[in-house]
């Protein structure tokens, strides 16, 4: 078994509708983001993110493995929509996490 840790990650928007009315910069600042996250799954330290697409408004999702909670702040310290002051992140400890083993295409 594995000492890792999982947490939720939530990216919270600095406005409902963020998603479809972003200004250049921001819609910048988010190509940024998503290339550092990116960069997260190529060496597996995000299982997965996307957007959430959610009635009061869309959020970011990711989730994390990593060796405890400060790697999870360090990831959000790094993160260029958060260190860009746009959006503000949330972490969350899982309690348990259960994954389907990686099936190749």
């Amino acid at each position: 078994m594995s000492d890792r840790q999982y947490f939720l990650y939530k990216l919270l928007p600095p406005r409902p509708d963020f998603a479809f009315t972003m200004s250049p910069e921001e819609a910048a600042v988010m190509q940024a983001h998503g290339d550092y996250w990116d960069g997260l799954l190529d060496r597996g330290t995000a299982v997965v993110f996307g957007p959430v697409a959610e009635p009061t408004g869309a959020w970011g999702l990711g989730v994390l493995e990593v060796d405890d909670a400060g790697a999870a702040e360090r990831v959000r310290e790094g993160d260029p929509a958060v260190t860009s002051g746009t959006l503000t992140a949330e972490i969350h400890p899982m309690i348990s996490a259960y994954a389907r083993p990686f099936v190749a295409p």
